[in-house]
């Protein structure tokens, strides 16, 4: 069962709901932003300019959470996120090379 901040654990991961929040072309661009950064990269979702409502914003980054493809840090007034690079890949081995391929 997720904690109480919606973050799955690796076995909790499930493919169906990875795959439903990578379904979403805003969300898979964010992931890819997350792929070209440094691994452990930390970044505010404004980064990522997806020129959307803090509310959508908001909405997109609490289904990558949820799905477990994210990590996000509360830090009272805003919050920072990163991907969970290495436990995406032991759990479903190459699909985020898959994300990052399909913008070649």
């Amino acid at each position: 069962m997720p904690d109480e901040s919606g973050h799955p654990t690796v076995d909790e991961m499930r493919l169906g709901a990875v795959l439903s929040a990578l379904a979403e072309q805003k969300r898979r661009y964010v992931v890819r932003e997350f792929l070209k950064m440094e691994k452990g990269a930390e970044c505010h979702c404004s980064a990522f300019k997806l020129k959307l409502s803090k509310a959508a914003t908001s909405h997109h980054f609490r289904v990558l959470r949820e799905a477990g493809l994210i990590w996000q840090t509360d830090l009272g007034n805003r919050s920072v996120a990163h991907l969970r690079y290495e436990e995406v890949e032991h759990r479903f081995p190459g699909l985020l090379a898959l994300v990052l391929k399909e913008a070649e």
